[in-house]
């Protein structure tokens, strides 16, 4: 199905969107040249510790003390010591059902900040409410997608449900090793940037079903203007024949899709 599976993180049909933040304000002079990285800024980590320890997400996935539901530990909503900016500690409700009568809860800006510092990354406090927005914004492209390859298991009006999820940063998934191989191979054609993050996340049927997704985010080059690009690949686990029949399925719809396309530009051309 191609290098991203699911659709890219888009505003507009015809081209990748970028994030809804705009930062053309504020954005570096050589950001349309690097290459393409994690949204957050973790060069102030000092270089001992950089040494020490592979990037990994900020927000710990240890076993010990966890929400078994999202594998996370409770952020405080005080202060961090040192914290000279006063940060939101509202927390946004998402769109994504956790049940039948609620919805999931984003972090705060506050718990965000907790989680960078608990990791021992000084990230600046008044760019945590923007990394915030970014974090909310690519979990709300991962549900959409959820839902479109969910549509064609249950057409019907019934939503399902996010019932659990476990961020796995530094874990490649089988999907995202090939597409590197394939970029060491051929790194004019395929994209030579492992996934910044990635997410399993646990969807619950209204039958009772429950279905692993893997969710690898990519970031992609940044706009003109310095806005970032994100692309999400997200499909089911091939750990179930219902999901390998939906994987094929998908595929098939895609080649044909694109086969009817070529043929169609192919006999307007020959019209001429």
């Amino acid at each position: 199905m191609g290098q991203a599976a699911s659709q890219s993180v888009s505003a507009a049909p015809s081209a990748p969107a970028s994030c809804p933040i705009d930062h053309s304000a504020n954005k570096p002079a050589a950001s349309s040249s690097g290459p393409a990285k994690c949204p957050i800024d973790h060069t102030s980590k000092s270089a001992a510790a950089a040494a020490q320890a592979p990037a990994q997400c900020p927000i710990s996935h240890d076993t010990d003390g966890l929400n078994p539901l999202n594998q996370m530990p409770t952020l405080s909503q005080a202060p961090a010591a040192h914290q000279a900016v006063a940060l939101p500690t509202e927390r946004e409700t998402s769109s994504i059902p956790r049940d039948e009568s609620s919805r999931w809860e984003y972090p705060s800006p506050q718990q965000f900040y907790n989680a960078l510092v608990r990791k021992g990354w000084e990230t600046p406090e008044e760019h945590v409410e923007t990394m915030v927005q970014i974090h909310n914004f690519l979990n709300e492209e991962a549900w959409q997608e959820i839902l479109k390859w969910e549509k064609r298991e249950n057409p019907r009006d019934a939503l399902p449900h996010l019932a659990r999820f476990k961020g796995r940063p530094g874990e490649l998934s089988p999907k995202a090793r090939f597409w590197l191989f394939a970029g060491w191979l051929l790194p004019a054609r395929f994209n030579t940037e492992p996934p910044f993050d990635r997410h399993d996340w646990i969807v619950r049927r209204p039958n009772g079903e429950e279905v692993r997704y893997v969710i690898d985010y990519y970031s992609a080059p940044p706009e003109p203007d310095g806005s970032p690009v994100f692309s999400l690949d997200v499909r089911p686990a091939l750990d179930s024949v219902g999901s390998i029949k939906s994987r094929i399925l998908a595929a098939t719809e895609e080649v044909w899709a694109n086969f009817r396309e070529e043929s169609k530009r192919n006999s307007s051309q020959g019209a001429h």
